[in-house]
């Protein structure tokens, strides 16, 4: 909860005087402290994601003291698994059915884990709208995996997840990471990946396995091209709140 009005414009890429605009707003989850505005940076990121916007590519490239290397999507999604046909009458149902699939340690536990992610869409819903929900817990240094990972769920029946375009969910992503700088990275790639329209229509087919990790390869193309020429910038209006690509 350290980030300042100056770090989160440029996190969000957006001006300053924007950032005081959505503070007025009530629209950007914020903190004062001692007089000052203040964010923490995991909120932001989720924030972000959930509205489709742009991020700086520091989101997810800045160290916080972990020395292993962080995965690309791809890698991510293959240790946690792509999942066909999931069953569930409601929200609750469907998301315990997705943790009883997933590739967990022992010492994990799982009913622990699925009431954490009821409870984060009980905070505020995941629904990112399209159909797909991203679930995924609040407080990721709390689970005891190894490594980031990305389970992908195509529903067998759609489920209300209280998106805001108000369509039935029939596709989860559910990121899990040991550290908080794991989570912030793959929400990030996420969100980015989202913001494809090719990929999201490719979503949507509930395609094999295989023509998924196609798609992905197409995305680390995009995702090299973004970095390439992010120091370039984006104007405000390109990163309006709620942006729809």
């Amino acid at each position: 909860m350290n980030l300042s009005v100056k770090d989160a414009a440029r996190l969000l890429q957006v001006s300053e005087k924007t950032i005081y605009r959505w503070l007025k707003q009530e629209l950007i989850p914020a903190y004062r402290v001692q007089g000052q505005h203040r964010f923490n940076r995991s909120e932001l990121v989720e924030w972000a994601t959930s509205r489709r916007m742009g991020l700086a590519h520091e989101a997810f490239t800045e160290a916080e003291g972990e020395p292993a290397p962080l995965p690309t999507l791809t890698e991510a999604l293959r240790g946690g698994g792509i999942h066909y046909r999931v069953e569930g009458r409601d929200r609750n149902e469907v998301l315990d059915r997705l943790v009883g699939l997933l590739n967990l340690p022992p010492e994990v536990d799982r009913n622990y884990l699925t009431q954490v992610l009821i409870a984060r869409e009980e905070l505020a819903s995941t629904g990112y709208g399209d159909g797909i929900a991203i679930p995924h817990p609040r407080n990721p240094v709390l689970l005891h995996i190894e490594r980031p990972v990305v389970a992908l769920a195509f529903l067998e029946h759609p489920a209300e997840f209280r998106a805001l375009d108000g369509r039935p969910v029939d596709t989860l992503i559910l990121p899990l990471s040991p550290t908080l700088r794991g989570h912030l990275h793959l929400l990030s790639l996420i969100g980015f990946a989202l913001r494809s329209e090719v990929f999201r229509r490719e979503l949507q087919r509930k395609p094999g396995r295989e023509a998924i990790f196609t798609a992905l390869k197409a995305f680390k193309h995009a995702l090299i091209h973004r970095d390439s020429t992010s120091s370039s910038g984006h104007d405000d209006h390109n990163n309006s709140v709620g942006r729809r690509e």
